[in-house]
């Protein structure tokens, strides 16, 4: 948990890096965000929520001009489809808002538990997951948090090392990923520049 405390301290600014106005918007811009840079979704997301902002209308809209205004995020096909199908339940089981629970955002297409796990996080302040991507599951690997490469086993164990800190665990994911994109690379860390190498069992070895 050292390590934890010491990132906090060295990256005080971290917060979540996509649009979180509402939990409707969070939840498109994180489907989106999927093989694609939170910069390119960010300026995807200004310029379609100028026109559209409700589940309503993005379970309207046709298939072809949503594809048309996400085409930049890469995969727009299947993202498109899934933002459209997601919206219609939210309307059709949820009276249009987007519901507050595991259970139902995972019900939701294209909703798995990292995405999950975002929206109740930054937009609802709800920390009983750990969100898990690429970076944190090789900083819990290398800090020997984790031993899987499994997304779900990976989470597991880092919600038992964070069972006292639960409030924190959203902050607690947003700062591996911040250190993983700058410093603990995947090929070269920067182990001479880390502010936890002292806490990490593979410093210097990878």
């Amino acid at each position: 948990m050292k390590a934890f405390s010491i990132l906090e301290k060295t990256y005080p600014e971290v917060q979540c890096p996509l649009d979180r106005s509402s939990p409707f918007r969070l939840l498109v811009a994180t489907i989106l965000s999927a093989q694609c840079t939170d910069r390119r979704v960010n300026i995807i997301t200004s310029e379609l929520f100028k026109k559209y902002n409700t589940p309503w209308q993005f379970a309207r809209m046709p298939q072809k001009k949503l594809e048309s205004l996400i085409r930049t995020a890469g995969l727009y096909r299947n993202k498109a489809r899934n933002i459209r199908a997601t919206a219609r339940r939210i309307c059709e089981r949820f009276d249009g808002a987007v519901p507050g629970t595991m259970q139902d955002l995972c019900g939701l297409e294209g909703v798995g538990r990292k995405t999950a796990n975002v929206v109740l996080s930054y937009a609802f302040g709800i920390n009983e997951g750990f969100v898990v991507d690429t970076h944190v599951g090789r900083l819990g690997r290398r800090l020997k948090f984790t031993g899987s490469d499994d997304p779900a086993v990976v989470e597991r164990d880092l919600l038992e090392l964070t069972g006292e800190a639960k409030p924190k665990r959203g902050i607690y994911s947003l700062l591996f990923i911040y250190h993983g994109r700058r410093i603990c690379l995947a090929r070269g860390p920067k182990c001479s520049n880390c502010c936890i190498w002292p806490f990490c069992p593979s410093a210097g070895k990878v």
